[in-house]
């Protein structure tokens, strides 16, 4: 009977699988060679469809932002208000405890003292004892012409390593344009830049900053920028998930 709940609640919040059963090795040497990974249909279309039309309800959200007003870009996201909706409640804490083994990892190569408990909780609690108390987690939305300029989501001292985007509309259907893209600033080389070919339902998972990168002396430190490219037609909404609280 427990298993039986557990996959209707699976069903209720559009998630395609309990993330348990993903392959985090392969994800986590994706985003050691490549900096980024892609989890292929981790909401499904109905869901992908709720969240979007979420956006036009006010009162799920603490303020929105205008992105032309500050010269991030063109556009609109509107961060959510605690408490957080189920289904990015689960999200979040789903999410966070696998990642939270990579971020560790990542922290241990680059001699960094900080380490990631395995209870989402218990490090929001660090957030807030830091006066981190906004929730981050936002829904954005492009129309023509609208982008997003590259840039990191960083809103306090403490700061999780790594967060996702989940793409909540279908390219070629509902938009043109408008990529996910990541830059990586390298040390005396030039940039490099990732674009990741998502599809409805699907999840990027990146770097807030910096990651380590093995070179031929030893392990360096990348910085790490994301944006979206210009939408050439259609809308484009996009759920993200921020593991750290604002200030």
């Amino acid at each position: 009977m427990r298993w039986l709940e557990a996959r209707a609640s699976l069903a209720d919040l559009g998630l395609m699988s309990d993330l348990t059963h993903l392959d985090w090795t392969a994800l986590a040497a994706d985003l050691d060679a490549h900096g980024c990974a892609i989890v292929p249909g981790l909401l499904d279309p109905a869901a992908c469809a709720e969240v979007a039309g979420w956006y036009d309800r006010p009162e799920l959200f603490r303020s929105t932002v205008v992105m032309a007003r500050h010269g991030f870009g063109r556009g609109e996201y509107r961060y959510f208000r605690y408490a957080l909706p189920e289904r990015v409640q689960d999200l979040r804490t789903r999410l966070y405890t696998p990642l939270a083994a990579i971020a560790n990892r990542w922290n241990e190569a680059l001699g960094e003292a900080i380490r990631f408990p395995a209870d989402h909780a218990e490090f929001l609690a660090r957030c807030h004892a830091a006066g981190q108390t906004r929730p981050t987690p936002l829904l954005l939305r492009y129309g023509p012409g609208d982008y997003n300029c590259l840039h990191q989501d960083l809103y306090g001292e403490h700061v999780f390593p790594l967060q996702a985007a989940i793409l909540l509309s279908e390219p070629g259907r509902d938009f043109e344009g408008g990529e996910f893209v990541l830059t990586e600033q390298r040390p005396r080389m030039q940039s490099r830049a990732e674009v990741a070919p998502l599809r409805q339902g699907d999840a990027v998972v990146f770097p807030v900053h910096h990651r380590p990168v093995q070179g031929s002396r030893g392990v360096y430190r990348v910085n790490l920028r994301h944006g979206v490219s210009r939408l050439r037609a259609g809308r484009r909404h996009t759920l993200g998930v921020i593991f750290h609280d604002a200030l």
